[in-house]
């Protein structure tokens, strides 16, 4: 069963990213099984997801993980394999091996009953894959014909323990009947417990079915299937299909049993016994013509007994005693007998004077034994001829012009490619073409064929191609600018979101939309925002704002780390810096290393050392004011004491007297903005 992307909106996502799901299989109780895409191991693959209501139902969570944990113990040919197993968005899934092909109920449902040589096929399959779980300890609890699966190429295989349990774990709560009404052992009915034995009967029910088309136990009301799991014994397969080997009744019966200990104890035992009875079980039930042992042989008169060679307790017709007797005179008499098995030896005892004639008994045995021949060889001629019909009907109706096909899939094909694959199964092609929005299979391939892929249909019908027009194009609303949830929205229900984006901008509010991109028909991205439509379930990944990085300057080193941790930013390198207006310790700058910043981004910090340290320079013997310029060029501030020589008055003496040492000394260490006082002689 396959459904538009269009009605479910699981597919043409990415599972965890790595399984695009392409389409769905089958829905059932629990979950929904679709085909996918491992993109990493680039092969199909079918993922089952559980449905998203029961989320939050513990039990269901639980039973779902245990199907997975189940079969991945299990490694067997007959047996659906399981790759992997997860959870995303509170949604559990499986990931398994890809069938391709039909269940066995879909076989029932268009033959209605198998022969005894397809039903014991599929039984030796079943058994095989369910011995290996019975050896592992699982019991599998829900064998049924939707869980055997019958692919394209020939396999079969089990599948579906969404109920299986260990062996030893068996339980007498209502969870136990959650297998199918119609395939549930007395011991589950009236007790809940379940073991390996439960699995046999249910494999008895599936062979019951499969040789007459039709289930033993029927009723309006669940409850009374059950009543009669309980009370009754099922019926042999041949009173309802004449033809049913007594074998297969047999094991039917053994299957079946009520009573647990009366079953074979496991799948192998079961197995085993056919093995063991395999010209019968196999379907193989040939007629053998054989010599009989109990002939009636008419021989020459006075022929001797066979001997012990040639015997098998025939019966032998021997001359009359007077017949005997008269030979025995006419030997006295000195008439020497004829010898026996030569050329003149007698034949059968002849009767009167007339050449040829056999006596009464010899007569009326040779007159049966010629309607014996010629009835035998009508019967042979009846056979060749009913076989040549029968050989004919069944050619014309199989590879012959009568014969059913399947549809073979050709969605992502071009036309001419499906024209080929469609004739080369003996189907004809509609001259006109239909077309469908498709937004998975690319414009100008097929999306379809009417009837659809894998259906099963008479030579030369003729298949209409359906070719994609490409996905039906939607106007797009206002995205840049607008809150997250607002597009989100907005867009849900045309197309695939996907994970959303997340930077730093300055320019944006926080959790408003920055850009918006797709995915172009020639695999190219492309901008939403400069676009007015967009092709329905295409991708889309909208780039949100997480507001401005945080400003940390002027602030310390501790400061900025914790306002980065709060926004999810790291704190890069860290250069020290002297500066004359920040003090040491605080930062003067700070930049990301990668434009645009996103979570995880680290930030480079340039912190203040505070002002630049000065060697004071000497000097002495320059006059004042030479000594106040280089010092003042240095960022230092300059003392000098008053003059209080009376002919300081009279001239510059700032210009003319030179100094004779600084506070502090030449040579230490100084600060921009430090003061220095200058001495001189006065």
């Amino acid at each position: 069963m396959t459904t538009n992307a269009a009605t479910d909106p699981m597919i043409g996502r990415m599972i965890d990213h790595r399984y695009r799901v392409r389409s769905r299989i089958a829905r059932g109780g629990m979950a929904t099984v679709y085909l996918a895409t491992d993109v990493r191991l680039e092969r199909r693959v079918a993922i089952k997801i559980m449905h998203g209501h029961l989320a939050d139902d513990q039990a269901f969570r639980e039973r779902f993980i245990q199907e997975a944990r189940s079969a991945a113990r299990l490694s067997h040919p007959n047996l659906v394999g399981v790759y992997d197993q997860g959870a995303e968005d509170d949604t559990a899934y499986i990931v398994m091996e890809y069938i391709p092909g039909i269940t066995l109920r879909d076989l029932l449902q268009e033959h209605h009953a198998l022969t005894p040589e397809q039903a014991t096929d599929i039984l030796r399959a079943v058994l095989a894959g369910l011995a290996s779980a019975h050896r592992a300890g699982i019991v599998h609890r829900d064998l049924k014909p939707e869980n055997v699966l019958l692919a394209d190429d020939g396999r079969i295989k089990l599948g579906d323990f969404g109920l299986a349990r260990a062996t030893t774990a068996n339980t007498a709560t209502g969870a136990a009947l959650l297998g199918t009404i119609a395939y549930l052992s007395p011991e589950l009915v009236t007790r809940g417990a379940a073991d390996s034995r439960s699995d046999i009967y249910a494999l008895g029910i599936m062979l019951y079915e499969m040789l007459t088309g039709e289930q033993p136990y029927k009723g309006e009301q669940p409850m009374q299937i059950a009543y009669q799991h309980a009370n009754d014994s099922v019926p042999a397969p041949s009173a309802a299909v004449a033809g049913v080997p007594p074998e297969l009744d047999d094991l039917v019966a053994w299957a079946t049993a009520r009573n647990p200990d009366d079953r074979p104890s496991d799948a192998r035992e079961m197995l085993d016994h056919m093995s063991g009875n395999q010209q019968r079980a196999t379907g193989q039930y040939r007629t053998a013509v054989l010599r009989p042992e109990n002939a009636t042989a008419i021989l020459p008169a006075g022929s001797q007994t066979p001997s012990s060679a040639d015997s098998g307790d025939a019966t032998t017709i021997l001359e009359p005693a007077g017949a005997a007797a008269g030979a025995a005179g006419g030997a006295a008499a000195g008439q020497r007998p004829p010898a026996r098995g030569g050329r003149n030896a007698p034949g059968p005892r002849r009767t009167g004077s007339q050449p040829g004639a056999l006596s009464p008994a010899g007569q009326r045995l040779a007159d049966k034994s010629a309607k014996r021949r010629k009835r035998g060889w009508i019967i042979l001629v009846v056979v060749l001829v009913l076989m040549a019909i029968g050989g004919t009907i069944g050619w014309a109706f199989g590879p012959g012009p009568w014969g059913n096909v399947r549809i073979p899939e050709v969605a992502g094909k071009s036309v001419s490619q499906a024209r080929q694959l469609l004739e080369a199964q003996g189907l004809h092609t509609a001259s006109t073409t239909a077309t469908r929005f498709d937004a998975v299979v690319a414009k100008g391939q097929v999306s379809t064929t009417k009837p659809a892929a894998k259906r099963e249909v008479r030579k030369g019908t003729a298949i209409q191609i359906v070719v994609s027009n490409g996905p039906k194009m939607i106007a797009l609303p206002a995205i840049v600018g607008q809150p997250i949830s607002t597009v989100t929205a907005a867009l849900d229900d045309d197309f695939q979101l996907q994970d959303d984006q997340y930077q730093f901008s300055a320019d944006a509010a926080k959790d408003t939309v920055i850009a918006a991109t797709g995915l172009g028909t020639d695999g190219q991205s492309i901008d939403l925002a400069k676009t007015k439509t967009y092709g329905e379930r295409g991708p889309v990944t909208l780039t949100v704002s997480l507001g401005p990085v945080p400003d940390v300057v002027g602030k310390t080193v501790d400061q900025a780390t914790a306002a980065y941790d709060a926004v999810g930013l790291t704190i890069g390198a860290q250069d020290g810096q002297f500066s004359d207006d920040v003090p040491e310790g605080q930062i003067i700058s700070a930049k990301v290393q990668d434009e645009p910043a996103v979570k995880g981004t680290a930030v480079d910090l340039v912190v203040s050392k505070g002002p630049a340290p000065i060697s004071l320079p000497d000097v002495q013997g320059k006059t004042i004011n030479d000594a106040t310029s280089t010092l003042e060029n240095l960022g230092l501030k300059v003392s000098v004491p008053d003059c209080t020589n009376i002919l300081c008055g009279f001239y510059d003496w700032k210009a003319s007297l030179p100094v004779d040492s600084t506070d502090p000394a030449a040579g230490t260490t100084v600060h921009r903005g430090d003061t220095i006082t200058l001495a001189y002689k006065q």
